[in-house]
């Protein structure tokens, strides 16, 4: 009966800890980014509409005038002319110390992840790694090309290393294209298998259920001293 219980316990607390948490979750983020201009745009509403009975902020305000700020700016920057001042503005910005790091770095990492150019994992692969006899799941970002390919003699790829069970931190590492080995499941899966350090269990590939009863006639040969003798046999061959 205890063993019941705790089972039942745990199954109660695999259902409320991920909607939980990503109840909460939503919750801090809506807050957050209405909070960025909830407060401004509240109070200029308030202002011209007179509306002086409505003193604190008005939730989601402030999240609907950030999606359209974010609206507003894709259109001006997918335009030609908005496009020249955005390029303008970028070389300001890259040309001001210490900010130009800050500001290349965010920008690089926006376009990796962002970009619907780029996916910035390829493929999961498999890698011998830390040594050798031990293996790990990676992931293939590029091929390796430019000061770092020159240098080496060996043809290399860049390939991701993941740390479990937090996966946006790990390592970049160049690996002979010849010691890298792709695996056939998506990204999503061995994301999934990183994540879970392991615990998940992926499932197979579809195989098509064998139809058994249809007769099949087979023979089999037997060999004696001077002769050979065939006997024909059926048997339940799966098709």
């Amino acid at each position: 009966m205890i063993a019941q219980m705790r089972k039942t316990f745990v199954t109660g607390l695999l259902v409320i800890i991920p909607l939980s948490l990503t109840i909460f979750i939503v919750i801090k983020l809506f807050y957050f980014f209405d909070g960025i201009f909830g407060q401004y745009v509240s109070t200029v509403l308030v202002d011209n509409l007179k509306m002086p009975g409505v003193k604190n902020p008005i939730p989601g305000l402030g999240l609907l005038f950030l999606v359209a700020l974010v609206f507003l700016a894709g259109t001006i920057a997918r335009n030609y002319l908005g496009s020249r001042l955005l390029a303008l503005g970028d070389y300001i910005v890259t040309h001001i110390p210490l900010m130009n790091r800050i500001y290349v770095a965010i920008r690089e990492i926006s376009e990796a992840f962002l970009s619907e150019k780029r996916e910035v994992f390829k493929k999961a692969v498999l890698i011998e790694y830390p040594r050798k006899g031990m293996y790990s799941v990676g992931f293939f970002t590029q091929d390796t090309k430019g000061p770092i390919q020159d240098t080496l003699e060996e043809d290399v790829v860049s390939v991701f290393l993941p740390t479990s069970p937090n996966p946006t931190s790990g390592y970049l590492l160049f690996v002979p294209k010849s010691q890298v080995t792709d695996l056939d499941m998506p990204v999503e899966d061995a994301l999934k298998l990183v994540i879970s350090a392991g615990s998940v269990q992926l499932k197979d590939k579809k195989v098509p259920f064998p139809v058994l009863g249809k007769k099949r006639k087979k023979v089999r040969v037997k060999e004696f001293p001077g002769r050979l003798h065939q006997e024909s046999i059926s048997e339940d061959i799966p098709e």
